[in-house]
């Protein structure tokens, strides 16, 4: 497996949405059809152009990615058959190496990603409501040892 993390082009945007969409449907299962569908027009049209985003390839082939607004994780989302591997840890390293210290919010019912932010060292800050889709979110922190 040949991993390499870069930034994204506008070429990669069907990847990206692809990536966003199958980990979304797998970790968001209480997301109506109807908000993914404005939420990918979102991504596209919204939160790409606006974010630092990085892809993750593997052999040529882009996986997942992670859009940075600052030293806030907007997002970073991997094609469901690559969990497990160390590409978000790879992802969330490019996101450290850069900002040091990160923030992310993550859904509460999301427990794939907060395992994955646990195991990756965040921490909990504060719990907020989400009216959009009526959950509950957890802002979490990362203080880097650098």
């Amino acid at each position: 497996m040949n991993l390499t993390i870069r930034h994204y082009e506008t070429e990669d945007l069907i990847a990206v949405l692809d990536s966003w969409e199958e980990a979304t449907r797998l970790a968001h299962t209480f997301m109506t059809d109807e908000f993914i569908y404005q939420e990918r027009q979102n991504v596209a049209q919204l939160y790409l152009p606006n974010t630092d985003t990085w892809v993750a390839q593997i052999d040529g082939v882009v996986v997942g990615f992670i859009a940075l607004m600052g030293n806030e994780v907007g997002a970073i989302f991997l094609k469901p058959d690559f969990h497990g591997h160390g590409i978000g840890a790879a992802l969330m390293n490019k996101a450290r190496q850069l900002h040091g210290d990160l923030v992310v919010e993550v859904f509460k019912e999301n427990t794939l990603g907060r395992n994955f932010y646990a195991k990756y060292g965040f921490e909990f800050v504060e719990e907020t409501f989400h009216q959009p889709t009526s959950q509950t979110l957890l802002r979490l922190q990362y203080h880097t040892d650098l």
